[in-house]
């Protein structure tokens, strides 16, 4: 990290994928602009993440992403470490962090739109577990957005894999607003 000038912080390591996937097909090469892209291992790390890139550390520019159930602790540890007061999802923005509706998952299959996720998903030859995970009592009845969410989330390591498959699957005009906007910020 020692060519490091921002530091991006992403509550795991699919939000990273898919930013990385973002950027390569955008043609940019992000370590080369000195910027490193963090998977804190949840959004409730934040706090120490700051601390240590922040101000009172090694004072990097920084960015991130998060997901709206954990913007309220974003909010907090940019506050607490004295960058912003009362801050609202407009100045969230100005200081480079981003808020996905619900999750970066469901971000991406609204722009895909859940055909196109399920020729995602059947092109990893696994349209046959998601089928039974639609057939199971709990999801028979929801909506396929909400079950290709679940099923994203179901599988050891599904989430890592399919948020970088899913942005290449991306028409680059429909990336999701927070994505694209986190990239544009870098």
């Amino acid at each position: 990290m020692s060519d490091t000038q921002t530091v991006v912080l992403v509550e795991g390591a699919s939000d990273k994928s898919a930013i990385e996937a973002l950027a390569e097909r955008r043609g940019r090469n992000l370590a080369a602009e000195g910027i490193s892209l963090v998977a804190m291992g949840g959004a409730t790390n934040i706090a120490a993440y700051i601390r240590r890139f922040g101000p009172s550390g090694h004072n990097l520019r920084l960015a991130g992403l998060c997901d709206v159930g954990e913007e309220g602790d974003y909010r907090k540890a940019l506050e607490r470490a004295g960058l912003g007061a009362d801050l609202n999802r407009s100045d969230l923005e100005a200081l480079g962090f981003f808020v996905c509706v619900a999750d970066l998952e469901d971000e991406l299959i609204r722009a895909l739109g859940t055909d196109t996720v399920e020729r995602v998903v059947d092109a990893e030859g696994e349209l046959s577990s998601f089928r039974t995970l639609q057939k199971q009592p709990a999801w028979r009845e929801g909506a396929t957005h909400d079950q290709l969410r679940r099923f994203m989330g179901a599988g050891s390591g599904r989430k890592i894999r399919y948020s970088g498959l899913l942005v290449g699957a991306l028409d680059l005009d429909r990336v999701p607003r927070p994505l694209d906007m986190l990239l544009a910020h870098l």
